[in-house]
């Protein structure tokens, strides 16, 4: 009992969290911007990492980077006591838009959030690691990190993303990516077409079945996909054609289930059309998001204590997919969404532009003043980090 509460005599009030997170809040804001006005996209986030990284290391976190292979991931971390919690950064833009996903607020936000606690606490009260994450829209950073034992140490991982709206539970789809490739034979199209056999047949037989099929299909299950290549050109029977889909659902059982059938759907048009067929799957499978309501409990109780509403939308409405799904199975993990803009949606142009917007700067700085005082709920109630890795390991395990 001494012990807890010498802790708790420890732990900073509200109002001198919310007086750092005011004396950081330009330079919070100024990440997000920076990042937004020089987009990169998956993979090439290196100016960006350097960015980011560099602010922590003269905020007095010991930075790496290079991890697991990927140029662009970092790790910073500062203290050594308990819990270990991660903050997570995603620094990654979409080739075109640009920030449309966010991931400057992201960055900023976790950043942020970390020069926060770093101010408010001694270095032996807890672990605070910000990891950088690095091409989310592919699916890739926090898979290979995870498989390279960065998150081995980590007892918990935060984030915040921007939305529409204030949520603090919103679901995640699985999600599995594979490609068809249909060899047929070329022939003149008009002169010679019994000589032929078309490829491109073979890539429409494919979504016509897709598409008859999609009546059985479970209400979670989206099946959707491109034709990538379909021919050079009218009067020539196409040789070779492929398309690229992505299969989603809400567990990873339900998910295996509707790629093998996609893929018998493909098998069926090669049949069908006397083409060879060529599959390649994705090894990185993107899980779905693990929910912990005692985890997200405590954020939203956060949220309240600023006088902050969330909205009412259900959370299992208007689903993607994120490789944070894959760090949710491993640890107990949150990702709930700040707002920036009613109606505005996401991977668009104008979502871009909301995200240094004034609502977008409200949203950045509001990301890591939850995500700290989040982390010090943690950080001064060993009770509720027993409560949440209690139901994080009784919660079914949706990745094996």
């Amino acid at each position: 009992m001494d012990d807890v509460v010498n802790l708790m005599s420890r732990r900073p009030p509200l109002d001198q969290v919310l007086a750092v997170a005011g004396e950081l809040s330009a330079e919070i804001i100024a990440i997000a911007k920076a990042l937004h006005s020089d987009p990169e996209i998956s993979l090439q986030e290196m100016k960006s990492a350097e960015l980011v990284s560099g602010l922590l290391a003269r905020g007095g976190f010991a930075v790496q980077r290079g991890l697991a292979g990927l140029e662009s991931s970092f790790c910073a971390e500062w203290g050594s006591g308990v819990p270990s919690i991660a903050l997570i950064v995603e620094m990654d833009a979409l080739p075109v838009l640009g920030h449309a996903c966010g991931h400057n607020i992201i960055a900023a936000a976790s950043a942020g959030a970390a020069l926060i606690l770093r101010r408010l606490l001694n270095e032996d009260t807890a672990r605070i690691v910000v990891m950088g994450t690095p091409a989310e829209e592919l699916g890739i950073g926090k898979i290979e990190m995870i498989k390279a034992g960065c998150f081995a140490d980590i007892d918990f991982a935060m984030m915040v993303h921007p939305s529409s709206r204030r949520q603090v539970i919103k679901q995640f789809l699985g999600l599995a990516k594979i490609r068809f490739t249909f060899h047929g034979k070329p022939s003149h199209a008009a002169a010679y077409p019994e000589e032929g056999i078309n490829a491109l047949d073979g890539v429409i037989q494919t979504f016509n079945a897709v598409n008859a099929m999609r009546q059985q299909l479970r209400q979670d299950v989206r099946i959707h996909g491109i034709i990538t290549e379909g021919g050079v050109a009218p009067n020539i029977i196409p040789a070779r054609a492929a398309c690229y889909f992505y299969v989603r659902a809400d567990d990873l059982q339900e998910l295996e289930q509707a790629r093998e059938r996609l893929k018998g759907c493909a098998a069926g048009a090669a049949l069908a059309t006397g083409c060879r067929l060529e599959t390649e799957e994705d090894p990185r499978i993107i899980a779905p998001l693990k929910i912990l309501r005692s985890f997200y409990r405590v954020y939203s109780e956060q949220v309240a204590r600023l006088g902050l509403e969330e909205a009412r939308t259900p959370g299992d409405r208007n689903k993607g997919s994120s490789d944070i799904g894959n760090l949710s199975q491993e640890l107990p993990t949150i990702h709930p969404h700040v707002p920036i803009g009613e109606g505005i949606n996401i991977h668009t142009e104008g979502f871009a532009m909301a995200t240094v917007s004034t609502r977008g700067e409200e949203a950045t700085v509001e990301g890591a003043t939850l995500l700290a005082m989040t982390a010090l709920e943690l950080i001064f109630s060993p009770p509720l980090r027993e409560e949440i890795i209690r139901e994080f390991h009784e919660k079914d395990n949706n990745l094996y």
